[in-house]
């Protein structure tokens, strides 16, 4: 069990949530990065984690504002993609935690469909769905290429829930 457990004091879930969010969004962010444009990716051009892929039009603005010096704006339009795409839409703010941070790193980085269905087979303990999601991608065709970073991220994840995951 984590250390940190039981250390933050909120007036609301809703505020509690929130926490948790701006705490997960940095340890999701770290694994994304600033701007790809990664041949072997089928995301297309990705900036700060959001693919042309999946979000043309939001890739198309942020891009226009780092090119016009404003990184601040296109930095609140992601974290605005996150908290409403990815967080809500999975469902996070009704999940315990830590296990919605699990499932919203996952839908971040394995689509919002895979992590419903691993939410589904997991037995409700976030270890158990990073497992699963483990599993997953040594099944994937681009594990040659991509395993060892996606098991690094899903260990650094664990970590962060162990020792820097305030609940």
């Amino acid at each position: 069990m984590p250390g940190n457990a039981g250390q933050v004091f909120c007036t609301t879930k809703k505020e509690y949530m929130m926490n948790i969010f701006t705490q997960a969004l940095p340890q999701v962010l770290k694994w994304e990065g600033f701007i790809s444009d990664d041949k072997n990716d089928t995301g297309g051009l990705t900036i700060w984690g959001i693919s042309s892929k999946s979000h043309k039009n939001a890739v198309i603005t942020m891009k226009r504002l780092i090119d016009e010096g404003h990184k601040d704006k296109a930095f609140e339009f992601a974290k605005d993609i996150y908290y409403e795409v990815y967080w809500k839409k999975m469902g996070c703010d009704k999940l315990t935690t830590p296990l919605n941070v699990v499932v919203f790193d996952t839908a971040v980085n394995m689509g919002r469909n895979r992590a419903g269905k691993f939410l589904q087979q997991c037995t409700g303990e976030w270890q158990d769905y990073l497992l699963r999601r483990l599993y997953t991608y040594s099944k994937f065709k681009q594990a040659k290429l991509y395993f060892r970073g996606w098991a690094n991220r899903v260990l650094d994840l664990w970590k962060f829930i162990d020792e820097k995951l305030v609940y």
